[in-house]
């Protein structure tokens, strides 16, 4: 994978964001930082059971791939390689699946047995804990598009795995560019429509167009890089669309804060459906089912909740009514409440902020 990098977190610049971006142009500071990245480490655990499955044998394509795609950083290093092998398929490797294919098993072990590594149990100052922090989040909105891409029957859902691990690569450059992010740049941005406009007002760039710059730099296909780079656009299309769901899935499964709003209008441009959608963020093959969320204190009454609660299994006011032994239109003015003291907009974004507080 290449040399190590320079420590950018165990010191963080006073300096504000304003003042590095006069002091030296992004351009020398991005074009360093790409350099860095050639030494992003790859997990020790994910490199020993990769070595472990040659240790057996000659291990089968998809135990390869599978064992790849437990690791952004051998991810990374399979698809580059791929992609610069001489031939009519140089620069159209979408995949893990398809880089495994066109290389030999000699050589994805090779890639692993010369691949620096990182245990978060013995961090060095060079990397601390932000590659174990990268992998989390990477993994987590893979499983959430690869679950996403079940429900829709998507068909290039390796393709999708491959963008999805990589979706965040900017990141890590702006880390090694700026000593101050994300600390300093994001601030208080808590969502990430928050979190990356502040980085676009701070910085002029943001992680997502830096990481279809650096996919680019290293060859891979121009699905994948626009697929990095449009990952926060709305109504990006296509697999922009889905990873971005994915990653406000993955934010929600591991505490994080996401709007209502921006989910369902991101579930409405992949083409999902409310019950869809609730599908898909509950499954129990995702991280969310084991998330210990504690309820902040719910502005609804006992009788609000229970409206609500009616709403979330699919009935209809009628069937509200006659269940609560209401009429239809207190169950309207119930409901009328419930949208003012949740600020949402309709049925689908109460249920969804009712449901991410605890409080149904």
């Amino acid at each position: 994978m290449g040399s190590g990098v320079a420590d950018s977190s165990t010191e963080v610049d006073p300096r504000s964001a304003g003042e590095l971006r006069h002091d030296e142009g992004h351009g020398r500071r991005l074009t360093a930082a790409f350099e860095a990245l050639e030494g992003f480490p790859v997990l020790a655990e994910s490199r020993k059971r990769l070595l472990a499955l040659f240790a057996g044998g000659e291990p089968s394509p998809g135990e390869i791939v599978a064992a790849v795609e437990s690791d952004v950083a051998l991810t990374i290093a399979v698809l580059r390689l791929a992609n610069h092998l001489p031939g009519s398929r140089r620069g159209q490797i979408e995949s893990v699946a398809d880089a495994v294919e066109v290389l030999s098993p000699r050589a994805v072990h090779a890639i692993a047995d010369r691949a620096e590594t990182f245990d978060f149990l013995e961090r060095t100052a060079v990397w601390q804990e932000i590659p174990d922090r990268f992998r989390l989040h990477a993994g987590t909105t893979r499983l959430a598009c690869d679950r996403l891409a079940r429900q829709l029957d998507y068909d290039a859902r390796d393709r999708l795995a491959a963008a999805s691990l990589l979706h965040d690569i900017g990141k890590l450059v702006l880390v090694q560019a700026y000593p101050g992010y994300p600390q300093q740049i994001q601030g208080e941005a808590m969502t990430p429509e928050e979190r990356i406009e502040r980085e676009r007002r701070e910085l002029g760039v943001d992680h997502a167009l830096v990481g279809g710059v650096l996919a680019r730099r290293w060859g891979l296909p121009n699905t994948v890089a626009s697929a990095i780079e449009r990952h926060h656009e709305r109504g990006g299309g296509g697999e922009a669309t889905l990873i971005r769901l994915g990653d406000m899935i993955a934010h929600y499964a591991t505490g994080g804060t996401i709007t209502p709003a921006e989910l369902l209008a991101a579930a409405r441009d992949a083409g999902l459906r409310t019950t869809e959608l609730r599908e898909v963020m509950y499954d129990p093959s995702l991280p969310v089912a084991g998330v210990s969320r504690r309820a902040a204190d719910c502005p609804l009454s006992p009788r609000e909740i229970e409206v609500l609660r009616g709403l979330s299994r699919g009935m209809v006011y009628k069937q509200i009514a006659s269940q609560l032994g209401l009429s239809s239109s207190t169950v309207r003015s119930h409901l009328h409440n419930i949208y003012g003291k949740l600020g949402a907009g309709d049925r689908a974004q109460a249920v969804l902020i009712a449901t991410e507080k605890g409080w149904i």
